[in-house]
């Protein structure tokens, strides 16, 4: 233990190790992050103002946005300041709170994925039944209850890891505090903290995956049952675009929590970051939007009678 301390402040390193695409990627990660705060609030205020998308789907929808704003909120403001300076010093406090704040965020929105997937299987394997099942109250609890689950995560995680020692130096190689790179400074065993990450994140991650897959297990079932073509290509399309989101931002967060420690480069373990953390919360509006005939006729009527 006689490289362990107390740990003060962490050491983030630079995005990149080329000081001449410092500039440059400050502007295109400022464009995400504007890109992704319009998006996500006009969604947000589209469903909001639009009686025809007050649905629970859409209820759903626009709280996969929050989320999505939240975290951006929290990782690319301090990585565009990191972006200019070759480091940038994070006190142990708010390293802990920014990491805190994107797990709360984070799981929120593998939770809400999870509950989009039972409101889907809901709607196609028991129409009928779909507005009874699917009451404002039970989708208002669904919703609290996946933010009172990624809170409790939050704290389970950061307790576990303020108790842990952390070796010197203390250079985090991450453009933000996340777990993986955090737990890797620990001085503990590797498989230690091996298990701490999986426990962290993959406890929500893999029961929001399990969730997915048997709700969409009973949906292709029942698809595959609908005898007209229409039917099924009109079934599917409503699956499409939310498919579409865990695909991405599942397989993301799976090979950053789920990879053995040791694997991948610091570099491709930046990039993959940078995708789930800055890239999809950009592109979820628009997959939602591009996919889905009701929002893009809203959206259109809006359009046309804006002067």
């Amino acid at each position: 233990m006689e490289n362990s301390s107390t740990v003060t402040d962490f050491i983030l390193l630079h995005m990149t190790d080329n000081p001449h695409l410092g500039v440059p990627l400050f502007g295109v990660f400022l464009i995400f992050y504007i890109v992704t705060v319009l998006e996500n609030l006009g969604l947000v205020v589209l469903i909001r103002v639009s009686p025809c998308l007050h649905t629970p789907m859409y209820f759903f929808l626009s709280n996969v946005s929050f989320p999505d704003v939240c975290f951006s909120s929290i990782t690319i403001p301090e990585t565009l300041v990191n972006l200019l300076p070759k480091l940038q010093v994070g006190y142990f406090l708010g390293c802990v709170t920014q990491m805190g704040l994107f797990i709360i965020f984070a799981s929120a929105e593998c939770n809400l994925l999870a509950s989009m997937a039972y409101d889907r299987y809901t709607a196609i394997c028991h129409p009928l039944l779909y507005h009874v099942i699917m009451s404002k109250v039970c989708y208002l609890l669904l919703v609290a209850g996946c933010y009172l689950g990624s809170l409790v995560n939050m704290v389970s995680v950061t307790t576990t890891i303020i108790q842990l020692l952390f070796c010197q130096p203390h250079v985090l190689p991450h453009f933000f505090c996340d777990i993986p790179p955090l737990l890797a400074l620990a001085c503990s065993e590797p498989w230690v903290t091996q298990i701490l990450i999986v426990g962290c994140r993959g406890f929500t991650l893999i029961t929001s995956i399990m969730v997915i897959f048997v709700s969409y297990q009973f949906v292709l079932i029942t698809v595959l049952r609908i005898p007209s073509v229409s039917g099924k290509q009109k079934a599917f399309s409503t699956c499409a675009s939310h498919l579409t989101t865990v695909g991405l931002y599942h397989g993301t967060t799976m090979y950053t929590y789920l990879k053995p420690s040791q694997r991948g480069s610091q570099a491709g373990n930046r990039m993959v970051s940078v995708f789930y953390a800055m890239v999809i919360p950009m592109l979820n509006p628009f997959i939602y939007s591009l996919r889905n005939q009701e929002v893009k006729v809203v959206l259109w009527k809006i359009l046309k009678q804006s002067p």
